[in-house]
């Protein structure tokens, strides 16, 4: 497990390498903030002294090295990257040059002798692959699975016997949106695992909703077709809010439980780091005895189940749209290691494959936690990122088929398309049947599989018989048994009958489980779904699709129907079938709970007439605490005190800064107005009445004695949007121009910094002031 605050053991590693060989801008070891985008800072020249090339940073790490059939090499990572002090062709030639073509004089044609020229731009033409269909905009991290041994009764998966540890890649996306949209957009997430097991590669491709909008894969095309871009005019991008989904999901009423767990705050998660997974299907479990047990898989996230709401969702679009993918990098160098329990929710392998009157097969469906309770059997821990994005999270590729001994698929009609997709989509993508070969995919378990050639093959395989039976090759490959490790599927018993397209009866009930999850929703949270129902449904152009979605929502509950149509101008329809009699489940809720602050990001403002020795102790101790602070001044560089003492190196601008990348702020003081406080510099600024002639504020302005208006915008907007914040040495005059109150809930004024930050600590265990989403009048 990592130490309680790994980030300076990191920034001094990182520091250590840099002694003496850094130049201006050089950071300290003081910093303890990241992002810093290579191991040792560069000069102000360019570097003419060949060098070898510089090593990952200590938070990077790249695939195992082991072969293209699964043999550890023993070979250090760096032996699969570029290698060499001077430039080369691709086979390794060293070049005097590269800015230049080959040409018959300086002003003459380029000749086609130019064999540089012609490599270099042929790659370059080549570089990009086909982006995923769906789950295009994505990031990854390696780290460790560690099995506690608790699912050995149910499963002979060696990857879950007690105190084994597994390597892992974990790959994280957005459904709908393309590789270049924003990462915080209203969508579902991906969570797929890839188990690097001694018995060869697992993979768990979930979700971060436990429910899919369809029962068979055959509709998945119609489902995809429908959530994207209107082929016509190829918007809106990464968006539901549009015609041609609501048209879809309100005639597909199967759709109704997923798309009101996307319209919650589930569809806008704060951070992968707190987001749940879900394998979404029912799996079987085969423990030793040959004994089953169907299963449904539950990731745990340590920090919690947190979402943002819209209003940053959608500032943050703009503002910083690799937000998630930031915040998972920057929390694993920082380390903050992201960690989740994997658990297992068991139900008996019955011939109806049903619990509690739910059918397991449906997945459209949950089984509430109060029936059935997830059972931990081992924790995830992501603890480095990758050291090439293309290599490894592009290039990675799952499949529900890649199973191990001990689990196995069900009858479930969506994994059963999914058994297919998922191979066949890697053909184009990947460039052919051997993308197993590409390092991020390669399996840690030997492989003799007598699959031969086809493109990219990088093995080089021995022997003459690659077939079965053969004598030539001593008759290897030989068959497994249960005994030396097989996978053999369980032998399910098959009802005969007529060949049907057909779902069964217990498929039919779409709307008991959103009632169950609207009526466990605490009342913030229902008031988020009515506004992203309202949202969604008036980007819509036809009434008509309005109008068949109130009818859906008629049918979950009559009080969520009428706001919607409320806010919609529409009337509110009856039911049309009578309501379900339904048990809340208090899990399914995200509020309730304090949770750890691992990596949370501080915003502390100050300018150099604040209490810089107390911003310095905030500081520390923030890093102390496992967290992240950020300084936030008029300009960058470094604050300096009249008073002397050490300077406090800025980390964002006021320009620069806005309150949703912060989970809390702290003022050290009143920041007086930046000199680019003024609206044609900085919109933000408004407009501080100018003196004639001069852009800037006037000197005997009364309006820059309250502050940069540009903080107190900062201010409430983190208060808008119920994060805790705090000051000390005068912030509560500043605090009173924004019109926020000592007292209020969620709101530290202390005499120093470090006792402002104790009351801030507490308050940010709930992730957000929520007495400041006050419910409505009755």
């Amino acid at each position: 497990m990592p130490e309680k605050n790994p980030l300076k053991a990191v920034t001094d590693k990182i520091t250590s390498a840099v002694q003496g060989g850094g130049g201006p801008g050089r950071e300290g070891p003081e910093e303890g903030v990241p992002g810093k985008p290579a191991p040792v800072s560069p000069p102000l020249a360019e570097p003419v002294q060949p060098v070898e090339p510089l090593p990952p940073k200590a938070d990077q790490r790249g695939p195992e090295t082991v072969s293209p059939t699964g043999q550890p090499t023993g070979a250090d990572q760096a032996r699969m990257a570029q290698s060499g002090a001077y430039l080369t062709t691709a086979q390794g030639v060293r070049l005097p040059d590269t800015d230049h073509s080959l040409k018959a004089g300086p002003r003459g044609p380029v000749l086609l002798q130019d064999h540089h020229l012609r490599e270099k731009i042929m790659h370059f033409d080549h570089e990009r692959i086909p982006e995923r269909v769906v789950h295009a905009r994505g990031s990854a991290a390696h780290g460790i699975f560690q099995s506690y041994g608790t699912a050995q009764a149910v499963s002979k998966a060696a990857f879950l016997a007690a105190d084994v540890e597994t390597p892992v890649f974990v790959r994280f996306s957005t459904v709908l949106g393309s590789r270049g949209s924003a990462d915080t957009v209203r969508d579902t997430r991906g969570f797929a695992t890839k188990f690097y097991t001694e018995e060869g590669v697992f993979d768990l491709v979930g979700n971060n909703i436990p429910v899919f909008f369809i029962q068979d894969a055959i509709k998945f095309p119609d489902i995809i077709h429908a959530g994207k871009p209107h082929p016509d005019r190829e918007i809106p991008q990464a968006q539901s809010a549009h015609d041609t989904f609501w048209d879809f999901v309100s005639l597909h009423t199967e759709a109704t439980h997923h798309t009101l767990w996307n319209m919650s705050d589930r569809g806008i998660p704060r951070s992968y780091r707190m987001m749940e997974g879900f394998g979404v299907h029912t799996f079987r479990l085969v423990n030793a005895q040959g004994a089953t047990t169907l299963v449904k898989f539950h990731w745990k996230p340590k920090l919690g189940v947190h979402s943002l709401v819209w209003e940053e969702a959608q500032i943050l679009a703009g503002v910083d749209p690799d937000f998630h993918r930031r915040d998972l990098f920057d929390a694993i160098e920082a380390g903050a290691f992201p960690q989740w329990e994997l658990g297992i929710q068991t139900f008996p392998d019955t011939d109806d494959q049903t619990f509690e009157g739910i059918d397991l097969l449906d997945a459209t469906k949950i089984v509430p936690e109060e029936l059935a309770p997830v059972k931990a059997v081992g924790l995830l821990t992501l603890n480095a990122n990758p050291s090439n994005f293309f290599a490894e999270v592009e290039q990675v590729a799952f499949h529900t088929g890649h199973l191990v001994p001990g689990i196995d698929a069900t009858d479930d009609p969506l994994l059963a398309g999914r058994m297919f997709s998922y191979l066949d989509t890697q053909l184009t993508r990947l460039g052919g049947p051997n993308f197993p070969q590409i390092p991020i995919n390669r399996t840690h378990a030997p492989v003799n599989d007598m699959q031969r050639d086809g493109f990219h093959q990088t093995a080089v395989h021995r022997g003459v018989a690659p077939y079965k039976p053969n004598s030539l090759d001593g008759g290897c490959p030989f068959f497994a048994g249960a005994d030396t490790g097989a996978f053999i599927e369980v032998p399910v018993e098959l009802p005969t009958g007529r060949k049907v397209r057909e779902a069964p009866a217990s498929f039919d009930d779409h709307f008991s489980q959103p009632r169950l999850f609207w009526q466990s929703m605490s009342t913030v949270e229902r008031e988020h779904i009515i506004a992203a129902y309202t949202f969604e449904l008036s980007k819509c152009y036809e009434q008509a699709i309005k109008a068949r979605v109130l009818q859906t929502l008629a049918n979950i509950d009559g009080g969520l129907c009428a706001e919607v149509a409320a806010g919609l101008g529409l009337p509110a329809p009856a039911a049309t079938e009578p309501p379900a009699e339904v048990r809340p489940s208090r899990r399914l809720s995200q509020i309730g709970q304090s949770w750890p602050l691992d990596g949370r990001i501080v915003g502390i403002v100050a300018d150099a007439a604040a209490d810089l020795t107390g911003v310095a102790e905030v500081r520390q101790a923030v890093l102390d605490a496992g967290m992240v602070p950020l300084v936030i001044a008029p300009t960058g560089g470094r604050l300096l005190s009249d008073g002397g003492g050490d300077p406090v190196t800025v980390q964002r601008t006021f320009a620069a800064a806005r309150s949703v990348e912060f989970d809390a702020l702290l003022l050290a003081g009143v920041p007086a107005p930046g000199a680019d406080a003024y609206g044609a510099r900085d919109a933000k600024a408004g407009d501080p009445r100018p003196a004639a002639g001069d852009p800037r504020p006037a000197a005997g302005d009364p309006r820059p004695a309250a502050g940069d208006p540009r903080v107190l915008a900062l201010l409430a907007e983190a208060y808008r949007h119920g994060k805790a914040i705090g000051g000390w040495n005068g912030a509560e005059s500043f605090f009173e121009a924004a019109g926020i109150r000592d007292g209020e809930a969620g709101v530290v004024l202390a005499g120093d910094g470090p006792g402002a930050l104790r009351g801030l600590t507490e308050l940010m265990g709930t992730h957000r002031v929520w007495a400041r989403f006050p419910a409505p009048a009755a």
